[in-house]
C-alpha cells in the first residue's frame, strides 16, 4: 500500500511539474521510484518518458488553445531533439548498469538556478509566439536547434534534463515569454518523450503494468489542471510558483541522490 501511495504521490508531483514549467515528468517520477520503490534504473526512466508523453501532450495542447505555442520554430527544435534522443536511449542502454551522476546533478543544479531566477527575476515581457517568427535570427535558431540535439540526448540517456533545459532554451536563448516557453517546450517533449518510451521498450525495459497505469493516470490528471491553471494566471504569479516550485523540486531530488 506504501508504494502505490508513492506512485501516485510520483505521478501527481510529476504532472503539476510538466503543466506548470514544462518540465520533464522524470524529474520527480526517476528518483522516487528507483530511491523508494526500489526500481531498476533503467525500467524507472521507461514509466517516466511513458508518463511524459501523455502529460506533455495535454498540456502542450492547453498550451496551444491559448495561443501560447511556437509551432515553427518549436518543430525545427524537435527534429534535432529526436535524432539526440535515439542516440542517447541506446548509449543508455549500454551503460544502464552506472549511474550518469555528472549529467543528473547538472540537470538538478539547472532546476535550481532557474527557480532562483525565476523568482528574483521573473520573465514578465519577452515576446509571445507571433512575434517570436519575425524576431528569432537564423543564428540563433541553428543555435537552438544544434543544443536540441544534446537536451534529447540527455533525455533519452537519463530519462530526465529536457524539459528544464528546454525551458531554459527558449526562455533565456530565444527570449520568449514564460507561457509560450513551457508551451513550446511541451510540444517537443511530447515528441522526444514518446520516442524515448519506445526505444526503452524495444531494447528490453521490465515494466509492472498496475503501478505504471497509476503514475501515468495521476500524471495527466495534474498536467492538466496544472496547465490550466498556468495558462489563466498572470505572468508575473507565473513566474513566482514556477520558481518555487523548481526551487523546492531541485533541493529535494538533490537530496534523494545523496541519500
Amino acid at each position: 500500500m506504501m508504494l502505490y501511495l508513492v506512485y501516485i504521490f510520483a505521478g501527481i508531483g510529476a504532472g503539476v511539474v510538466t503543466g506548470l514549467a514544462g518540465l520533464s515528468a522524470a524529474v520527480i517520477i526517476t528518483p522516487l521510484l528507483v530511491s523508494i520503490c526500489g526500481w531498476k534504473s533503467y525500467d524507472a526512466v521507461t514509466v517516466a518518458l511513458a508518463a511524459d508523453v501523455l502529460a506533455s501532450l495535454l498540456t502542450a495542447y492547453t498550451y496551444y488553445k491559448n495561443k501560447n505555442i511556437d509551432l515553427k520554430h518549436g518543430m525545427l527544435v524537435a527534429m534535432t531533439a529526436f535524432v539526440g534522443t535515439i542516440v542517447g536511449s541506446y548509449s543508455g542502454f549500454l551503460f544502464s548498469q552506472s549511474q550518469p551522476d555528472g549529467l543528473g546533478y547538472i540537470s538538478m543544479l539547472t532546476t535550481i538556478f532557474l527557480g532562483i531566477k525565476f523568482l528574483v527575476k521573473p520573465i514578465e515581457e519577452g515576446h509571445d509566439a507571433e512575434a517570436g517568427l519575425e524576431q528569432i535570427s537564423k543564428k540563433k535558431m541553428i543555435q537552438a536547434m544544434i543544443f536540441g540535439c544534446g537536451i534529447g540526448w540527455i533525455c533519452g540517456f537519463t530519462g530526465s534534463g529536457g524539459g528544464i533545459l528546454m525551458l531554459t532554451v527558449f526562455t533565456l536563448h530565444l527570449g520568449y515569454n514564460l507561457k509560450v516557453a513551457v508551451g513550446t517546450s511541451t510540444m517537443i517533449m511530447t515528441l522526444v518523450a514518446l520516442i524515448g518510451t519506445i526505444s526503452h521498450f524495444s531494447m528490453g525495459a521490465s515494466i509492472q503494468v498496475i503501478p505504471m497505469l497509476v503514475v501515468i493516470i495521476c500524471c495527466v490528471v495534474a498536467a492538466y489542471v496544472s496547465a490550466k491553471f498556468a495558462n489563466k494566471c498572470e505572468i508575473k504569479t507565473l513566474n513566482k510558483v514556477v520558481g518555487m516550485c523548481l526551487g523546492i523540486l531541485g533541493i529535494i531530488t538533490i537530496l534523494i541522490k545523496l541519500i
